[in-house]
């Protein structure tokens, strides 16, 4: 084992073994990169108001002074909605279901009243609802009710009421501090609710309550009462198609023309993270076959001497075994050092992530390291069966 050792040293050529090294340690990288990269980012894609979600539009009738004086209704019919159902650009289609009666509320925090006035509940079917739907659930006749709240309320909050009454900030994790008292007149009834707080909506800008409550409510309060609804919430395949605008200019429609870019930015978002993640895996690919490229001409350019060898008298196994652990050792350093620069390299694109979106799930590192040591027996494996029908191809060709 000596001499095959003393003749891998002497003839293996270092910016050959550079190259193996570096092909596998970039192609290694890559892989547990993009990895760890998907699964620390994979909280944003897939929370209830991810940008990744379907994209969803409000549509509301135009008011103008004509509408105004002529004393024209702003409302959806039935045959309007079924219209917009039935467009192509349409996925599904929802009406908001507005609340009958009269609501006063009384909303505090820490003691402290910061909103003390009458309003209205709006609901939506709870397949349009941005917030984990785990706690929007209501049962008839409790004097508890899930409320969620626009994101646009608590932001005011934090960075208006909050600084300058010097009261504690609210985030998704404290929405328990939140006091919110219903008080609900109507069809001679006068009954007191406790409103739970369960998130924040990015993509609804009104105070939504279980769609199972406002039909309950609206009965128990307001049986004799119907109105038809003002806006409608549809979700849209591509919000950049042209048909979209036309159709409700068309009509008459508005939706709010931010969300709408949002929407389309969004959209073409996607498009670029698809592509980026499709190009990713095309490069890990051509990583792992300039591994097995270098693998295999390394054996290749002392295919002489193995054959000299095996003619001494060394069995394949033994000529074949200095290039297996070389492999095997190269390859548990290259994890190493993966893992190594996988930790920095995390910790600084974690620190934005976070900073962008604050109540984004903690993730660790697990999962990479598991798939690195599948790599690598993976990897090592099939860089030993390469070399071992590369030396039996020539010990086949000495015989």
């Amino acid at each position: 084992m000596k001499l095959v050792w003393k003749l891998l040293r002497q003839h293996i050529s270092i910016p050959q073994f550079i190259g193996f090294f570096f092909a596998n340690l970039f192609g290694m990288f890559i892989v547990l990169l993009g990895f760890q990269f998907y699964n620390d980012v994979l909280p944003v894609f897939t929370s209830q108001d991810s940008f990744m979600k379907a994209d969803y539009l409000i549509i509301s009738k135009k008011i103008g002074a004509g509408s105004t004086l002529s004393s024209s209704s702003n409302t959806f019919s039935n045959s309007e909605i079924e219209e917009l159902k039935e467009q192509s650009f349409t996925k599904k289609t929802a009406a908001f279901t507005s609340t009958e009666y009269k609501v006063d509320a009384n909303m505090g925090i820490n003691g402290q009243t910061i909103l003390n006035s009458e309003l209205f509940f709006e609901s939506v079917p709870d397949g349009f609802v941005d917030v984990s739907l785990q706690d929007w659930k209501y049962t008839e006749g409790s004097h508890e009710v899930p409320i969620i709240l626009p994101r646009t309320y608590i932001n005011m909050y934090n960075f208006g009421f909050a600084q300058s009454h010097s009261l504690p900030k609210i985030s998704e994790g404290l929405m328990g501090m939140i006091d919110f008292k219903i008080f609900i007149h109507g069809n001679g009834h006068k009954d007191e609710y406790k409103g739970k707080v369960i998130g924040f909506s990015s993509r609804l800008n009104t105070i939504l309550v279980p769609q199972k409550f406002m039909d309950w409510s609206n009965k128990l309060y307001a049986p004799e009462q119907h109105s038809e609804p003002s806006r409608l919430i549809a979700e849209v395949g591509n919000p950049a198609d042209e048909n979209i605008s036309q159709y409700l200019d068309k009509k008459g429609y508005e939706v709010d023309t931010d969300k709408l870019q949002a929407e389309k930015t969004t959209y073409f978002l996607r498009m670029i993270v698809t592509l980026v993640m499709c190009i990713g895996l095309i490069i890990s690919a051509l990583s792992f076959y300039i591994l097995m490229l270098s693998i295999y001409l390394l054996v290749q350019k002392n295919s002489s001497k193995l054959e000299n060898l095996l003619l001494i008298g060394y069995s394949p196994r033994k000529v074949a075994m200095p290039y297996q652990i070389l492999t095997i050792v190269l390859n548990i350093t290259v994890l190493a050092i993966t893992w190594t620069i996988l930790y920095f390299v995390r910790n600084y694109y974690m620190g934005i992530i976070e900073t962008l979106f604050p109540q984004i799930e903690d993730t660790t590192m697990i999962k990479s390291i598991t798939l690195g040591i599948i790599l690598l027996v993976f990897v090592s494996a099939i860089n030993q069966i390469a070399i071992h029908r590369k030396v039996m191809n020539i010990w086949k060709r000495k015989e």
